[in-house]
């Protein structure tokens, strides 16, 4: 099972509007059918305030990450939809684009 592990950047004065879209997401109908789609075992999501501005941690484990985001960027689904509107409106990131940087680097994996 391979895992990504990112964050995403809250645009300024959108930390609730962070915490709506989780409770949305959630409570909307959907998630969990395109969660399976995509192969998503299990997904968390952080709210972390910094220095520099709030971030949504976000960690999903899926057996092909990159296919997963392929499937999300691409997807006609009305939920799907509705996902990456919400992401671009808290975030201002486009799931849709494609990225010119490179995927998260873990450099820690330690499990007892």
């Amino acid at each position: 099972m391979a895992v990504f592990l990112g964050a995403f950047p809250v645009l300024a004065g959108k930390d609730d509007d962070g915490r709506k879209f989780a409770e949305e997401t959630l409570s909307r109908g959907g998630f969990d059918r395109v969660q399976g789609e995509a192969g998503i075992t299990k997904e968390e999501w952080a709210l972390q305030q910094t220095p520099m501005g709030s971030l949504v941690l976000v960690r999903f484990e899926a057996p092909d990450v990159e296919a997963a985001f392929a499937r999300l960027a691409t997807s006609t689904d009305e939920f799907d939809v509705w996902f990456r509107e919400r992401v671009m409106e808290v975030t201002g990131v486009d799931l849709a684009a494609p990225s010119d940087t490179p995927p998260p680097e873990i450099i820690l994996d330690w499990s007892a």
